[in-house]
């Protein structure tokens, strides 16, 4: 059945118009009155819908039985990442998303090719949180993972954050992943903040830094992964 975002409050029995993306989204799949969707909001569970309108540029739904249903992983992991050249952090970003991802942090590293400020990065983190809504929408999952906005390391560090702090290091002193993580045992675990480079990795003053501010280097293994895999690596052990 398609599966739709709707970031708007949904009931059993509200009639609504789809918000301009999802609409757009049930005209290309040329979806008739009648038909059955499924939406969610991002709060938990979704909906059932059927759609009972098509108009040129809008369609409205009436909202169904709503099901508790939720898909995420028993830890939270919330991804601090360097900023990857081109498409490869829209592939980050969705693939990060089907692995259960809680929330992407864009890091503008010292290495980063690319570096975003001002209306760019505005534009770019629209971007990417679309990118985002349209992986949940095909993996199942029911809550989007928040993009945020891009920082740098030291504006990072100036916030707190829940949980503990990994940082995906080739320095001497690492620890194995699975020594770290720990048996998960069926329970859901801490969350946890998961620092990784760009291409070239972190320079050793952002390693330096993390370390101070509390990050256990974690290693994923004697291959050296690329900048987009090594989060994922991460996330598909934490799913």
């Amino acid at each position: 059945m398609p599966r739709f975002y709707c970031p708007t409050p949904l009931a059993t029995g509200l009639a609504l118009s789809l918000p301009a993306g999802a609409a757009r989204h049930v005209q290309v799949l040329r979806l008739q009155p009648s038909d059955v969707i499924t939406l969610f909001n991002g709060e938990g569970g979704e909906f059932d819908a059927t759609v009972t309108r098509m108009g040129r540029s809008d369609v409205d739904v009436e909202v169904g039985a709503h099901h508790a249903v939720e898909r995420e992983a028993t830890r939270a992991v919330h991804l601090l990442a360097g900023i990857t050249a081109n498409e490869r952090m829209d592939w980050l970003v969705e693939k990060a998303t089907e692995l259960g991802v809680a929330s992407i942090t864009p890091l503008v590293a010292e290495r980063s090719v690319l570096k975003l400020k001002g209306e760019r990065a505005e534009k770019k983190l629209a971007h990417w949180q679309g990118v985002a809504v349209a992986a949940a929408e095909q993996c199942g999952r029911n809550r989007v993972p928040t993009v945020h906005l891009a920082v740098t390391l030291t504006e990072w560090l100036k916030k707190s954050a829940p949980g503990e702090r990994w940082v995906l290091s080739l320095s001497a002193g690492t620890q194995p992943l699975a020594q770290v993580q720990g048996p998960a045992e069926g329970l859901r675990m801490a969350p946890v903040t998961v620092l990784s480079g760009p291409e070239g990795g972190l320079s050793p003053t952002e390693e330096a830094a993390a370390l101070a501010a509390g990050f256990a280097p974690v290693s994923l293994g004697p291959r050296v992964l690329r900048a987009e895999t090594a989060p994922l690596a991460v996330l598909a052990c934490c799913a």
